[in-house]
């Protein structure tokens, strides 16, 4: 459902001449499978998930996400890509009902489609008592909770998310969990970006740690533990990004 290949991306700054972004990653996701797409910040995880949601156009190097290629049919590949964004923001006059029909209108969905996709989204997020409510008076977990249905209210194959739990508290980061994993198991393919190596253990199939923007290791959680004899995932990450050199499968 997702095979990057060779995704390359270079910006150029004055002072600094070229910033490789990210430099020749490659991977697959099958659908029915949550990739854990792991790196600190700055490491290149944003801009690859940019370039397969065609938010940003690969320096080099392409992607093919749902059956379209991210450079020659990113319209196509759009219409079959959720990105939750960890910047994402909401329209505050707005309700969540009103935000999330919004969405459903931009990507073409009928009034009684959106009716029943809010309905379904609002049970599985347990966005009832605050449906209605304007989007500037809700806590963090209400505006992700928001973010999240509004950027999957097409329903698409492909689902992208930046950081989904960051700064939630407990109860609302494990709703999240939970509805992440339900969406995997129910054949959707799921790119997973997160810092919360206890999330890492719950959810992700497969695992890729990215620094300075290159791809370094890659694998189940059981190929990485038995790779670098460690059970800990932080303690893995931690030896794969100080210095060893690459060790993807």
């Amino acid at each position: 459902m997702i095979a990057a290949q060779h995704l390359t991306k270079t910006f150029r700054d004055k002072k600094r001449g070229e910033i490789h972004a990210a430099e020749d990653v490659s991977f697959r996701v099958a659908p029915g499978q949550i990739y854990g797409l792991l790196g600190a910040n700055g490491a290149g995880k944003t801009t690859t998930l940019r370039m397969l949601a065609t938010l940003l156009r690969p320096t080099s190097g392409t992607a093919i996400v749902a059956g379209f290629d991210v450079t020659s049919d990113p319209e196509k590949v759009r219409a079959n890509v959720g990105f939750l964004a960890a910047s994402t923001a909401l329209y505050g006059r707005l309700t969540a009902r009103e935000m999330i029909a919004y969405f459903g209108q931009l990507n073409g969905m009928t009034s009684a489609a959106i009716r029943a996709r809010i309905a379904e989204l609002s049970a599985q997020l347990d966005m009832a008592e605050f449906l209605d409510r304007r989007c500037d008076k809700f806590s963090t977990g209400m505006k992700q909770k928001t973010s999240i249905a509004r950027t999957l209210v097409h329903d698409p194959a492909v689902m992208i998310f930046d950081e989904p739990t960051l700064g939630l508290d407990v109860m609302t980061a494990r709703a999240i969990v939970r509805f992440v994993r339900e969406c995997r198991d129910r054949g959707k393919t799921v790119i997973y970006s997160t810092h919360v190596m206890s999330e890492v253990e719950k959810l992700c199939d497969t695992v890729g740690i990215i620094h300075d923007g290159r791809l370094l290791a890659e694998g189940s959680l059981a190929d990485l533990r038995a790779r670098h004899g460690e059970q800990d995932m932080e303690e893995i990450f931690v030896k794969v990004v100080g210095g060893e050199g690459p060790t993807k499968s």
